[in-house]
């Protein structure tokens, strides 16, 4: 009876090994499948160099750089003068105030 039990335990194992099997070979064709279905991502052609949008970036940058110094130094001036300009103010109203 040892024999038979073992005999029908590893017919049991047996089955359940070829079901899987089927499963793993179901899924591996499967993702065959799915790899063939997805399209080749075409490669981008490369651009040629192109001079003349590299002239123009960089004469815009010169251009904004420029008015920004040109800004900074107008804020520098007009500082400079209202600075001056309030000193001159507070002196003349201190004489103003000495005189009374």
């Amino acid at each position: 009876m040892s024999n038979l039990e073992k005999a029908a335990r590893d017919a049991v194992e047996a089955a359940d090994n070829t079901e899987l099997t089927r499963q793993i070979v179901a899924i591996l064709a499967a993702q065959q499948l799915l790899n063939q279905q997805q399209p080749a991502q075409p490669a981008a052609p490369a651009q040629p160099f192109d001079a003349k949008k590299w002239v123009v970036i960089g004469g815009v940058v010169v251009s904004v750089g420029l008015v920004g110094a040109l800004f900074a130094i107008a804020i520098a001036i007009g500082a400079t003068c209202a600075t001056a300009c309030l000193l001159i103010l507070r002196s003349l109203y201190r004489d103003y105030l000495k005189g009374k």
